[in-house]
């Protein structure tokens, strides 16, 4: 979710759940989650909102101690160039 909103800061819930196969409610929930973690805020612009991740912050898991999001999104954008980059099998 945090890399669709990476990509489009913009992106509407709609999009969001579509693109990670979620209900609309499963994301409104996450993003609530997420900014109350102050992992991600957003501003509203009429009737859309323009997310804004908090990069700097570590991830809470005791897994990734000491990893921040911006290391998890750097990780994630350079695994999609590498699968985008790989031949199509037949």
């Amino acid at each position: 979710m945090l890399a669709a909103i990476a990509d489009d800061p913009s992106i509407r819930i709609r999009d969001i759940a579509a693109h990670c196969r979620l209900t609309e409610r499963a994301v409104q929930r996450i993003i609530a989650d997420l900014e109350e973690s102050g992992y991600l805020s957003h501003t509203r612009q009429g009737r859309s909102n323009t997310y804004r991740i908090e990069a700097g912050n570590p991830l809470r898991h005791p897994a990734e101690a000491g990893l921040t999001v911006a290391t998890l999104l750097a990780v994630l954008a350079q695994h999609d160039q590498q699968r985008g980059q790989q031949p199509q099998h037949r």
